[in-house]
């Protein structure tokens, strides 16, 4: 054997491992739960792409994304569950508080990173924020007194304000202390109000039956996905009813709702990823912290504001993180 055969030899020997390791790479399957539909999450959906991608996962390459959608039914979400786990997926990712307890009833053992879920100590999902413990950790996107700030906006919109409708949604495990924070607030501003239930599709049309019967000065939402999934309906009740109306998510803002206050999710989502690449590289999630919000965003749609008849203060114009003309 000559030097060049030798060498050619010696060449792909040294180039087999490296090329059967390339063959062999694992390919992560994660599960994403969503609560709507994927064109009315593609906001956030896009943003956890964007964290995996940051953090070295191609899909098609090292992961794949299994995407499974409520469209607004909390209960479909037994079986989009049983779903994934029949997939092996690796991790599965909520946004949600109805989702993640979902997952915890189905009892599966598969890894849950929460983007953003509502208070997880309160409703039994994790042991603590600093130590979560089980198989559950991520983001919440609970903050001090939420209600009390929106209804404060609501204030500032509208001075003259004294009866306030909510819309909530009692099956949320975290309306209870919504509706605890909106009474205290209330009562501080001399404010009266009204909760006004909808648990599913079916129920907005009587909701917005009761809120037009009581003529409040203004409403509510508060945060809860079946809302989300139905910003066309609500944003189209307020414009209809020329009700001011304070939103928990910046899609109904960008629908056409007037304004909106409350996390960044779209920067929840992105942060979501590093808790599916700590897991997915052998952490326990019980061992990773739940975070906090630490961005918060005022959106404000002026054209509504002018299309209801609304002047925004200048003050509160110089506090929004966007204005949409």
């Amino acid at each position: 054997m000559d030097r060049r055969q030798l060498l050619v030899v010696l060449g792909s020997a040294l180039a087999a491992p490296f090329a059967v390791r390339a063959q062999q790479q694992r390919v992560y399957r994660i599960g994403f739960l969503g609560n709507s539909t994927a064109a009315l999450e593609a906001n956030l959906v896009g943003p956890f792409r964007e964290g995996l991608r940051d953090l070295g996962y191609v899909e098609g390459r090292n992961i794949v994304i299994e995407f499974r959608w409520a469209e607004g039914k909390y209960e479909r979400f037994p079986e989009l569950i049983a779903e994934l786990v029949a997939l092996n997926v690796d991790v599965i990712v909520t946004a949600g508080t109805p989702a993640a307890l979902a997952v915890k009833r189905a009892m599966v053992r598969v890894p849950l990173v929460m983007a953003a879920v509502g208070d997880p100590v309160g409703t039994g999902l994790v042991a603590s924020l600093a130590r979560p413990g089980g198989n559950f950790t991520g983001l919440t996107a609970i903050a001090p007194d939420l209600e009390g700030k929106r209804l404060e906006l609501l204030r500032e919109i509208v001075p003259k304000v004294s009866h306030v409708a909510f819309l909530v949604n009692p099956d949320n495990v975290l309306t209870v202390a919504s509706e605890k924070q909106a009474r205290a607030a209330a009562k501080v501003l001399l404010v009266d109000v009204q909760f006004v239930d909808v648990r599913e599709d079916s129920h907005f049309d009587q909701a917005f039956d009761t809120i037009a019967k009581e003529r409040p000065d203004a409403f509510i939402v508060l945060a809860d996905r079946v809302f989300l999934h139905n910003r066309a309906r609500i944003v189209d009740f307020a414009a209809r009813n020329r009700l001011p109306a304070v939103y928990p998510y910046r899609e109904l803002v960008e629908a056409g709702g007037l304004v909106s206050f409350g996390p960044n999710y779209a920067d929840m989502h992105r942060r979501a990823a590093t808790y599916v690449d700590k897991i997915l590289k052998g952490a326990k999630p019980g061992d990773l912290p739940v975070e906090q919000p630490t961005k918060f965003e005022l959106i404000i749609n002026l054209k509504s504001a002018k299309a209801l008849g609304f002047t925004i203060p200048p003050s509160l114009m110089l506090r929004a993180d966007e204005v949409i003309q």
